[in-house]
């Protein structure tokens, strides 16, 4: 039988990354991507501030003295105030029900958790309207029985809005915590610490940076909810709208000035989603050992 030899000088066939794209084709990619991101994110965004500045300074900021603009942005501030902290009580309890226990109709659960992704916001209005209007059992209960309005009302906006953003914490959590599984909390636990402890020493610092980032998405969706809100306040001049609604109110006027004061409103909206990557950004900078050292530890 022939000997058969092998030349050790002979390098074995290379392997080709599937990201090994010729530089024709990455700078064709990169140009694409850079083109429809400036198209239908960049150049919409500074055509509002644009607008905003089209007759100045002065009436762009008159519209801040504006009492139904100042109610409008004094109301989005409260229903976000309101609505953020129930979805954080509520993100960090389904999370932890969901990552670290196994029982029946889990996925169901999970399932219902993105419900509010998949139903549009002026249906989930509606639904509320449906159940709590003024002239349904419910509705008609709480105002005869105990004064509360929910439909046509600061509450129902709240609900509405708490409606809408309540996967963005829970859905930040429930992966990473699903991923941690429990032996920290079992190692805690078996040193003598309490469930709170536990929480309080273990759990939260190892989910502290997805929940941050849960919380900036849900306030900033919140401050942005229209549809929901829309069905649901009536928008009641002074009352109920909020900043969003009343951009469409100025917008609808049909006046020069009140145009001017829409995408003010619209520029101030815009601002805090800016304000709100900034942050993002900043603390992903600032602290990104940590984040690493995370990420690497599960």
């Amino acid at each position: 039988m022939a000997d058969v030899s092998f030349d050790a000088n002979i390098a074995a066939p290379a392997v080709q990354s599937s990201t090994d794209e010729s530089a024709p084709v990455r700078i064709a990619l990169i140009a694409l991507t850079v083109f429809v991101l400036a198209l239908f994110l960049v150049v919409p965004l500074v055509s509002i501030f644009v607008q905003a500045l089209a007759m100045g300074i002065g009436p762009a900021l008159s519209t801040f003295r504006d009492p139904e603009a100042i109610s409008a942005i004094l109301l989005t501030l409260l229903v976000a105030a309101i609505a953020v902290p129930c979805n954080l009580l509520f993100g960090i309890a389904a999370a932890w029900a969901i990552a670290k226990y196994r029982f029946p109709g889990r996925a169901f659960l999970v399932t219902l958790i993105d419900l509010p992704f998949s139903v549009s916001p002026v249906v989930a209005g509606l639904v509320y309207v449906l159940l709590l209007g003024p002239f349904t059992p419910i509705g008609a209960w709480l105002l005869e029985d105990y004064g509360v309005r929910i439909i046509f009302a600061v509450p129902g906006v709240v609900l509405a809005t708490i409606f809408v953003t309540f996967p963005f914490i829970a859905r930040e959590l429930i992966p990473l915590m699903q991923d941690q599984g429990t032996g920290d909390e079992e190692a805690a636990l078996s040193l003598g610490a309490s469930g709170w402890q536990t929480f309080r020493h273990v759990t939260l610092p190892n989910v502290k940076w997805a929940l941050l980032y849960g919380v900036l998405l849900c306030n900033a969706r919140a401050m942005g909810e229209f549809g929901a809100v829309a069905v649901i306040s009536g928008k009641l001049r002074g009352e109920t709208v909020t900043m969003p609604l009343q951009i469409e109110l100025y917008y609808q006027e049909f006046r020069a000035l009140a145009q001017v004061s829409a995408f003010s409103m619209a520029a101030v909206l815009a601002g805090l989603a800016l304000v709100t990557l900034a942050i993002k950004t900043w603390l992903e900078w600032r602290y990104a050992d940590q984040l690493a050292a995370t990420r690497a530890g599960h």
